[in-house]
């Protein structure tokens, strides 16, 4: 696993943190709440191509 992918998860846990912060202080919760799920779906887009390349390698590994 590369390095490069946790300071990605991590920069977007931080910038969603913020946002989160600043929205929830202006009374916006509602736009809180979607931020936090934006920047979920975000991470979990990233870790869903990480394992797809992952089965990849696998499967060429043991040429299935």
């Amino acid at each position: 696993m590369d390095v490069d992918l946790i300071f990605k998860i991590a920069a977007i846990g931080i910038i969603v943190a913020v946002l989160n912060q600043l929205l929830v202080r202006s009374g916006r919760e509602e736009q809180a709440l979607m931020t936090t799920l934006a920047g979920l779906v975000v991470v979990l887009m990233l870790l869903v191509q990480e394992i797809s390349d992952l089965f990849e390698l696998i499967k060429n590994l043991f040429q299935l």
